[in-house]
């Protein structure tokens, strides 16, 4: 988690040219840090939807597949975002912004992790996962990257739905359809979405001022968000309780759900009184912790039920 953060408020050193420069590079082009908390809701998803570990082949070639598409829209955003990236203090030193991959080499790149991971999940797992994956990852590329994000401060509670995607996958994935707990932890990822990023805005909202991003600090002013940010959490947490008498979910789960959304709440709260940047550190911090806790807390509950 430390290292997320620290990725958050400097940039990533310039590498020099060479055979393993040239591969990190491209590598970081992917955002793999992002990858990693999509597969934890994905491999969540496809635990409770099995009731215990699915088939080893079956998990193996869904977290590659949702791996490679979600790589694909980190490439894709990349080149989309590059002028962008040009003038913010912590992308500035990204490798199409300094000039070490051409947005036709990330293109092609971007393509063919696409088209890998849409063969991969089409044969080996399903075609319901497979268009669950590029449905998600089309949004992402075109609705979040292309419009929202540099039209409307909507644009991290619309958008989020991009992120939410991989629960659904998951669970297709082991079962063929869509079932509720997986619809339950797309809408939690969803609500978990806007409090999580408002708190990053709010830790480098200089940065979004100066690419003209339309973040809600820098348009409605960092009180307003705060204000949103205690709002979206108290909704999450209401409807994270909720799924327990919507037979969702269980009682175990209720006490745990109670107990880690009082937590988010409270660092919720506190940003009202205090100084921002540090509180909102402390936020964005333990709303990764959070999200993991709450895949972890249903997935022993769907087990254990």
């Amino acid at each position: 988690m430390s290292s997320t953060i620290s990725r958050v408020e400097r940039p990533a050193p310039v590498t020099s040219s060479g055979p393993r420069s040239i591969v990190a590079d491209y590598y970081e082009l992917t955002k793999p840090r992002i990858i990693v908390l999509l597969l934890i809701t994905t491999l969540a998803a496809m635990v409770m939807a099995a009731r215990g570990l699915p088939p080893l082949g079956l998990t193996l070639c869904t977290l590659v597949g949702g791996a490679l598409a979600a790589a694909s829209g980190g490439v894709f955003n990349c080149v989309i975002d590059r002028d962008i990236d040009r003038v913010m203090k912590r992308t500035m030193t990204r490798p199409l912004p300094q000039g070490r991959v051409t947005p036709t080499e990330a293109l092609i790149f971007a393509g063919l992790l696409g088209t890998i991971s849409f063969a991969l999940l089409y044969i080996c797992v399903n075609p319901l996962a497979a268009w669950l994956s590029l449905a998600g990852n089309a949004y992402y590329v075109i609705i979040y990257t292309l419009w929202l994000k540099r039209t409307t401060t909507l644009n991290i509670v619309i958008g989020g739905a991009a992120g939410a995607v991989p629960p659904l996958v998951g669970w297709a994935a082991v079962t063929g359809h869509i079932g509720a707990p997986a619809v339950a932890l797309f809408a939690l990822i969803f609500l978990w979405t806007p409090p999580h990023f408002w708190a990053l805005a709010l830790m480098v909202d200089t940065d979004y001022d100066k690419a003209n991003i339309p973040m809600l600090p820098n348009v409605r002013g960092v009180q307003r968000t705060k204000i949103e940010i205690f709002v979206y959490a108290l909704i999450l947490v209401v409807f994270s309780l909720a799924l327990t008498p919507l037979g969702v979910m269980g009682l175990w789960y209720f006490v745990a759900a109670a107990v880690l959304g009082a937590i988010f709440l409270v660092d919720a709260w506190r940003l009202f009184g205090g100084p921002t940047k540090p509180l909102a550190r402390t936020l964005f911090s333990y709303s990764l912790v959070y999200l993991g806790l709450m895949c972890l807390v249903m997935v022993a509950d769907r087990i254990i039920a």
